[in-house]
């Protein structure tokens, strides 16, 4: 019962992970903009998704525009969006297996304590789960070193970034 009830909670955290990637991936808030330094005006808010950028004005007027054009697009914003929509769509596939899977896992516990199952049909759990188990659990922990191995921004870190215009914008040629 605690396996079974264990596969449940499992399958819940995922939908609801599942869930968070799909919310994650529609809003409009994956570049917002930052008031800092002398930058306090905050008469608009612009606010910048995978989908469409938006403004919000200090009245509370939200005017919304969908990109046009995905080749208009910046490299990181195509790469973001071709990501998050892979991770929905393998999510969605992990997720009807899981759900298949932890039907089996749970016919062969049933089975096995079964006093109406033959001792000839009896099986036990193989290894193939206890290796997919460990798999899952070192893809959770590798994905947690990833995302805890980023640098920390410190203040002033943007003074050795330089901003210079691209060569259209330099002669006015296309």
């Amino acid at each position: 019962m605690v396996a079974a009830g264990l596969q449940m909670l499992g399958v819940g955290l995922c939908v609801l992970g599942w869930l968070g990637a799909i919310v994650s991936c529609a809003l409009p808030l994956w570049r917002v903009t930052a008031f800092v330094g002398n930058n306090i005006v905050t008469a608009q808010v612009m606010w910048e998704g995978l989908w469409m950028s938006c403004v919000v004005q200090s009245t509370g007027q939200m005017q919304c525009k969908v990109y046009d054009s995905m080749l208009a697009l910046s490299r990181d914003l195509q790469a973001s969006r071709a990501l998050i929509v892979v991770s929905i769509l393998l999510a969605t596939i992990g997720l009807l297996a899981s759900i298949v899977g932890g039907k089996c896992t749970n016919c062969i516990i049933r089975d096995f304590y079964s006093p109406l199952v033959v001792q000839a049909q009896k099986r036990e759990l193989g290894a193939a789960i206890f290796i997919g188990w460990g798999s899952a659990a070192l893809l959770l922990i590798g994905g947690g070193f990833l995302c805890s191995s980023c640098p920390r921004k410190e203040e002033g870190d943007m003074g050795r970034y330089k901003l210079t215009a691209s060569r259209s914008e330099r002669t006015g040629y296309v």
